[in-house]
């Protein structure tokens, strides 16, 4: 058993550095005062990012970016904390069937999903357009809020809700003032989970963008394809800023781990 438990250990280790080998590459890369990639950076410089405010595609390719994921995340938290609530409180035929089917998307590739996406928007006249693209990101966020919120229903006590009926309020009222919040900081974190996943998200958005509409990681993306400069490692490193942030955030608030299972603590 040690011996398998030294084993995992050094499975997560290696596992760690793989992640982090980019990281260690793409921001120094950022900080080059060359004209073209290196790494190690060759000098210390911060004009790849004031060169960022010189390139309008970015700029609007990050304000789109920031526009579909704070709405992504808006109808995640709407639909996934109803859906949770569903699960957990109702006796529901087939709950387990339709946990499995709400959740997916966790486990079906995004270039699988992306493609079935294409091909069922397609004669719906969705694909490439705003309300497309939104509603592909939704779906992929959904499951991480009937996740996180399904973990924060863990370990609820219902009997409050019954001593506030009890007490003579009406359903709406018991929502509001008892459980809705004993479950917000599941659904913060869920919300904030699902910001990061179609903020960040590039495999489902390939297949629903259109020239007219770019988001920042699609940008990073092209810009790549045409040419790799280090302005691509400064972007970068800003879409990874921001991740980190509400990643620490979110451990904050209800711990990274309970993304996956777990109870409520």
């Amino acid at each position: 058993m040690n011996t398998m438990g030294k084993l995992r250990g050094a499975v997560a280790i290696i596992g760690i550095i793989y992640i982090l080998i980019p990281l260690v590459v793409v921001i120094p890369a950022s900080f080059t005062s060359a004209m073209y990639p290196s790494f190690p950076p060759e000098g210390f410089s911060i004009q790849w990012y004031t060169k960022i405010l010189e390139r309008p595609e970015f700029i609007e390719a990050f304000f789109n970016s920031l526009q579909f994921a704070v709405l992504a995340a808006f109808f995640a938290v709407l639909f996934g904390t109803l859906g949770a609530l569903a699960i957990a409180k109702y006796d529901i035929p087939g709950k387990t069937a339709i946990t499995s089917f709400l959740t997916a998307p966790l486990s079906v590739p995004q270039l699988v999903l992306g493609i079935a996406l294409l091909i069922y928007f397609t004669p719906m006249m969705l694909a490439g357009t705003s309300t497309g693209f939104l509603i592909a990101h939704v779906i992929i966020c959904v499951p991480y809020v009937i996740r996180l919120v399904l973990t924060g229903l863990s370990g609820f006590d219902y009997n409050l809700e019954k001593a506030g009926a009890i007490l003579g309020a009406n359903p709406l009222t018991v929502f509001w003032r008892i459980t809705l919040p004993l479950i917000r900081p599941a659904i913060i974190s869920g919300g904030l989970f699902a910001f990061l996943t179609s903020f960040d998200n590039v495999t489902v958005s390939l297949f629903m963008i259109s020239p007219e509409m770019r988001t920042l990681p699609i940008e990073i993306f092209s810009t790549m394809q045409d040419a790799y400069n280090p302005i691509v490692a400064s972007v970068s490193s800003v879409v990874i800023f921001i991740s980190v942030v509400l990643i620490l955030i979110l451990e904050k608030i209800h711990g990274v781990g309970k993304v996956f299972g777990g109870g409520h603590h």
